[in-house]
């Protein structure tokens, strides 16, 4: 294939540097106006900039990327996106991290094969260490709970008078605005720990 070649470079979130992917289409000799940058949460993977780059290429241009990560975000998604580029779209793929996966070459039976083999090798060694990260992080919340670990947000320390208060508020005689105002606290936070110190609040309270 002789086709333009357009990169497409992706961080997962707006705070990490793009700048490796970005050196690294430039060696390879993109040009710097084909060149796509999204900055997107991996979490729920939209990509508007990566949808409008591929609805514009012709067929025979060349898609460029860092690393088989950047078309999906586990293994389906990525053999998914491969088939729908390179069949659907007649589009040719380079995968600069993994040589053997470049599409503009070995168009043979054996170079098909051999590029499929090691896209499938490779997707579902991604996916399955995704996944084993996943395990161990629900292992380590298990033995954390087992120890008696707090997970959660660290709670605030309540100043001084804040159990005084919160009885007062229990039995009606102070509101939570107002118990809240002399600790120097929202009164939501002091809702809150009183509920938790304290017996479900009477009708006579008040807020």
């Amino acid at each position: 294939m002789n086709g333009t070649m357009y990169g497409y470079v992706r961080v997962s979130t707006k705070d990490q540097n793009e700048s490796r992917q970005l050196t690294a289409m430039q060696e390879f000799g993109i040009a710097k106006e084909n060149v796509v940058i999204e900055k997107q949460s991996g979490k729920d993977f939209q990509r508007p900039h990566y949808i409008q780059l591929v609805n514009r290429m012709q067929a025979g241009d060349v898609l460029v990327i860092k690393s088989i990560d950047r078309l999906g975000r586990n293994y389906t998604e990525i053999l998914e996106q491969w088939a729908y580029l390179t069949q659907t779209r007649n589009l040719a793929i380079v995968v600069l991290d993994i040589p053997l996966l470049d599409t503009r070459q070995g168009h043979d039976l054996t170079g098909q094969l051999i590029t499929n083999i090691v896209l499938q090798l490779l997707s579902y060694v991604a996916e399955t260490e995704r996944q084993y990260i996943r395990q161990r992080q629900a292992e380590g919340i298990r033995d954390a709970r087992k120890r008696g670990t707090h997970l959660g947000r660290k709670q605030i320390i309540m100043p001084p008078g804040f159990r005084e208060l919160a009885y007062a508020w229990q039995h009606g005689e102070i509101s939570s605005r107002a118990a809240a105002k002399k600790l120097g606290i929202s009164y939501q936070t002091f809702l809150r720990r009183a509920k938790e110190l304290c017996a479900p609040p009477a009708q006579s309270q008040v807020e």
